[in-house]
């Protein structure tokens, strides 16, 4: 069972970048697809990056397509969010999770999940 440890959140202003990162213990963590979800306050917990087990096909959602990237070192055992052109709306904790790679690396089912980390991006 793979355990996600993220890191990389923090505060930043309007049109800024983070890099958020997903430590995987799990040494098989090339099986996983990999996706990551933010929750802000009051909403529901959505899905908005996922990258294949394979590292060879990703999928956004609407609201990051084009700001954000998804990527993987499956040697290093980490997955990764780059974020651009951050805005205020992207407040939200994020979550790194892990899904067998025999299911749709679009829709999961997210089985695994790491603890979260919050992006606060101030106006």
């Amino acid at each position: 069972q793979v355990q996600l440890v993220e890191s990389g959140g923090g505060l930043v202003q309007a049109g800024g970048s983070l890099r958020l990162s997903c430590a995987a213990s799990e040494r098989t963590f090339s099986n996983y697809n990999l996706g990551w979800f933010r929750q802000a306050p009051g909403k529901e917990r959505d899905l908005i990056a996922t990258i294949r087990y394979s590292g060879g096909s990703t999928y956004y959602a609407d609201s990051v397509k084009g700001r954000f990237t998804i990527s993987r070192d499956n040697a290093k055992k980490e997955g990764y969010l780059q974020m651009n052109t951050l805005k205020p709306e992207d407040t939200a904790v994020y979550y790194c999770a892990a899904s067998n790679f025999w299911n749709d690396y679009k829709k999961g089912p997210y089985d695994y999940w790491g603890q979260g980390t919050q992006v606060t991006v101030s106006s």
